[in-house]
């Protein structure tokens, strides 16, 4: 068997979430390689995996344990792709896989917005490409070392492929749950993703941000805008909160301390817990903003609606990289008009 054959999952973007999940299911005793960029492949290779997570559980995978490759390398084969790349890159990194993998190959995507697999499945129409969503956060510490902030399940659209690895997902750490219809998921994940640009803006941990009551009211106003557009498309979204979407944004308006009180199980976050959004501007890489407020705005216009706010944090995301600075809760509550 080619030596690079010998891997039963492949991580396409060896990024937090990448290597958080793939690192898991490497310290299960799964066979997982990482394609990634350059500072992340060389910081596996020298020193493994360092996973942690708020319930306090710790594994280290050695470097030997896992492959790492800069590019998917030929002759790869394996049963199951986890694809983790930013959502800017998704098409690039599907034709990649398709050029190496065997057709058929299952290609899981774990990212951000909605229509990412829609995207990578038209760039490898040969693949089995399934969306699926991630909900809690990931935080890289440090070379190698990657720590989950929050809580909850994996949810993936139910496959057949897909079922021979629930047990092992689950043994790992990372237990996934299987839907015949994950569009509802998938909205209700992105209602809360809702959250990421204006937690990058304000440069601060999520839980330190959450409780500022101005940040607050921003993602409450995202939210009302996205919802809008949900009720006129028709959809539900899930509830992944304690309460129903629709009562999120009310929840989220309340005076601090009460707001302490009734969403504390929201609040169930670490101080090591960021936005991946805030990496990405402190690194000076694109944002996924458009794959987040960008799909709320073309949601609404599809149903002949309009959603500004959302529209105004896509300007203001593409516009940081030119100003670097942090937007204090007032500040971003008056530019948004509220």
């Amino acid at each position: 068997m080619n030596e690079d054959s010998a891997v039963d999952v492949l991580v396409m973007g060896a990024g937090a979430v990448g290597c958080y999940i793939g690192g898991s299911l490497a310290a299960a005793g799964v066979r997982v390689g990482f394609v990634g960029r350059p500072r992340v492949i060389g910081a596996l290779d020298s020193r493994g995996l360092t996973l942690t997570n708020i319930e306090g559980i710790h594994h280290h995978v050695p470097p030997g344990l896992i492959r790492v490759y800069e590019q998917v390398p030929s002759g790869v084969r394996p049963a199951l792709v986890l694809l983790t790349v930013k959502s800017g890159a998704t098409a690039d990194a599907a034709a990649e896989l398709a050029a190496q993998l065997p057709a058929g190959t299952a290609v899981l995507s774990l990212q951000n917005g909605i229509s990412n697999a829609e995207v990578a499945a038209k760039a490898a129409p040969r693949l089995n490409v399934l969306p699926a969503m991630v909900p809690y956060n990931i935080a890289e510490l440090g070379p190698g070392a990657f720590h989950r902030g929050t809580v909850g399940r994996l949810a993936a659209k139910d496959d057949p492929v897909l079922r021979r690895w629930v047990a092992v997902f689950e043994r790992a750490g990372v237990p996934i749950d299987l839907h015949v219809d994950l569009v509802p998921v998938q909205w209700g994940k992105l209602l809360m993703n809702l959250n990421n640009p204006v937690n990058a803006l304000s440069g601060l941990p999520l839980r330190d941000e959450l409780l500022q009551r101005g940040y607050r009211r921003c993602l409450a106003a995202l939210m009302d805008e996205a919802l809008d557009a949900l009720g006129q498309a028709g959809i539900q979204p899930a509830q992944l909160a304690a309460v129903p979407a629709h009562k999120l944004p009310g929840i989220l308006r309340l005076p601090t301390p009460l707001f302490r009180l009734v969403a504390a199980r929201m609040l169930r976050i670490d101080a090591k817990a960021r936005s991946s959004m805030a990496d990405d501007l402190a690194l000076g890489r694109r944002t996924e903003i458009d794959a987040l407020c960008g799909e709320v705005v073309r949601l609404a216009r599809k149903h002949g609606g309009e959603a500004p706010l959302n529209a105004k944090m896509v300007e203001l995301l593409e516009a940081w990289p030119e100003r670097k600075e942090r937007w204090p809760a007032a500040r971003l509550v008056s530019e948004l008009g509220l």
